[in-house]
Parts: C-alpha cells; sequence; structure tokens
C-alpha cells in the first residue's frame, strides 16, 4: 500500500520549508505546496491535484495574500479528500486569544470535521534574517513602532517541530499550541544583540504608527498590510506580547530556543553580512 501523503503549505516559506526538510529526514511522503510549484490557496482549481492521495496537511493561511473567508471552503475540500489531520499555523494575540486576523481560520479547522492542532506562534525570529527587518538591519537601522515593548521571539525551528510532532505523532489532536520563546525582549535589545553578534553598528529607533505606515507604502507596500504591519507592532508596544507560553514545552518536553542562541546562528549563517 502507498503511504499517504503530507501536505505543506507555503512550502518555500519561514516554517514551511523547515517542515518539508523534517519530513523528507523522517522519510514521510510529503508534498511541498506553493505559488512556484502551481498551488495557489486563493485559486480553488488548484486545490484537487494537491489534496490528492493527502492524509495531513500543514496549512499556512498566508493571510495577508488570502481572503480568509476562502479557508472553511479549502478545510471542507480537504475533508471530503480524505484528509485526516490539519496543523495550523496561526499567531497569537492577547492572552489566550489568537490574533484577530486568524480566527476565522482557527474556527474553520476547528469545525472540519478534521482532527485539529493549531499552532499560535510569537513573533518569528526569522523576521529578523529572513524578511521584513532584515534589510533596514543591513542598512544599519530598524524604526518601527514598537516602543519598548516586549515580545518573546520565537525560532522557526521550533515551530517545525512542534508542526512535524503534529503532523506525524499522536496525542496532539484537539491542542492549541501557544508557542513563544522563553524570554520576553524589547527589539532594542535584539537589535543590541544582533550588532554584537554581527560586529556591526545598527540602531533601533521608534516610530510612531503614521511614520512607519508612510515608510512602507513609500517601498511599495500595499496600504493594507502596512497598517496591518504598524498595528501589530504598535501592540507590542503596549505589551501585548510581554508574556512567554508554555507551547514548546507541552508539545516537545523540552523549552524554546533563546534569542540569543538564534542570533548567533544567523550571525554566524552571515545574515546581516554586506
Amino acid at each position: 500500500m502507498t503511504e499517504s501523503i503530507t501536505l505543506v503549505l507555503g512550502a518555500r516559506g519561514k516554517t514551511g520549508r523547515r517542515v518539508v526538510a523534517r519530513l523528507n529526514d523522517l522519510r514521510r511522503p510529503v508534498r511541498a505546496a506553493s505559488r512556484t510549484t502551481g498551488f495557489d490557496l486563493a485559486d480553488r482549481a488548484t486545490w484537487g491535484a494537491a489534496l490528492d492521495g493527502v492524509s495531513a496537511v500543514y496549512l499556512v493561511p498566508m493571510n495577508e495574500y488570502v481572503d480568509q473567508s476562502i479557508i472553511p471552503e479549502f478545510t471542507a475540500t480537504a475533508a471530503a479528500a480524505g484528509v485526516q489531520r490539519i496543523v495550523l499555523l496561526s499567531a497569537r494575540g492577547v492572552a489566550g486569544e489568537a490574533q484577530p486576523s486568524q480566527q476565522q481560520a482557527e474556527r474553520a479547522v476547528r469545525e472540519s470535521g478534521i482532527a485539529w492542532t493549531i499552532l499560535r506562534a510569537a513573533w518569528f525570529a526569522q523576521n529578523f534574517s529572513e524578511d521584513f527587518f532584515l534589510e533596514p538591519l543591513r542598512a544599519g537601522e530598524l524604526a518601527i513602532p514598537a516602543g519598548e515593548g516586549r515580545e518573546p521571539f520565537i525560532d522557526a525551528e521550533d515551530i517545525a517541530d512542534v508542526a512535524v510532532a503534529a503532523l506525524t505523532q499522536e496525542g496532539h489532536t484537539g491542542q492549541v499550541y501557544e508557542l513563544s520563546g522563553p524570554e520576553p525582549l524589547s527589539f532594542r535589545t535584539a537589535v543590541e544583540l544582533i550588532a554584537e553578534a554581527s560586529g556591526r553598528e545598527i540602531r533601533y529607533t521608534p516610530l510612531q504608527v503614521p511614520e512607519y505606515v508612510t515608510s512602507l507604502t513609500s517601498l511599495g507596500f500595499p496600504t493594507e498590510m502596512a497598517e496591518l504591519l504598524a498595528g501589530l507592532l504598535d501592540g507590542i508596544s503596549q505589551g501585548t506580547g510581554d508574556r512567554v507560553s508554555d507551547g514548546v514545552r507541552r508539545a516537545l518536553g523540552r523549552d524554546a530556543r533563546p534569542f540569543p542562541d538564534y542570533v548567533k546562528a544567523a550571525a554566524a549563517a552571515g545574515s546581516w553580512s554586506l
């Protein structure tokens, strides 16, 4: 009998590609889906081929690109196709809640009739080395509206470890894992750690929300996305992220990776080199 397939959405993203790598290491059949492979969550015509023979799905809604109202339809299609397990990457909001932008996806997964696990992640550590904070850091200044608020940045490696455990092992069905690093840090402290590890002069500058939205839109960001990101960062300035969650330990029986360890590894890999 052919072993069933795990479908990984967002397979070129920060967590998706790490999930794919781990499943390959476990010799689990995996279908890596992204726009480069012809899959588009917003395009229903691409769902059938992606779901064919699939028993488990790592679902990354990519809310900045996809209307969340499509998620219930996708989960219903997955259930009809025989999918037995869904692991959803979500984002944590205020204590005990998901970010408002993720609540519809969480509800769709819970109501799908499929065994589910939800991963509510804090801000990714890799945002500093693989995403929108990288170029400002390389330019020598991170200017954002986070004030002196703190966030326990979560390493994408930990998220991938939890996701693969939930996709391949028993005991995770019906669990909501809030995933964070072991210590809340301000963005100022994060930048200082990056500067020290990379041997570069990098400064942190708190901005007001309108200034940041203007700076992003001037770089070509859609206004809606710029306002969403600015609002999330402003929330951190007001303390919304200043708490540690125990999801990594609950799921894996170990502590999450400290942010300084991530920084040292990323610096050694040349992430912030010019």
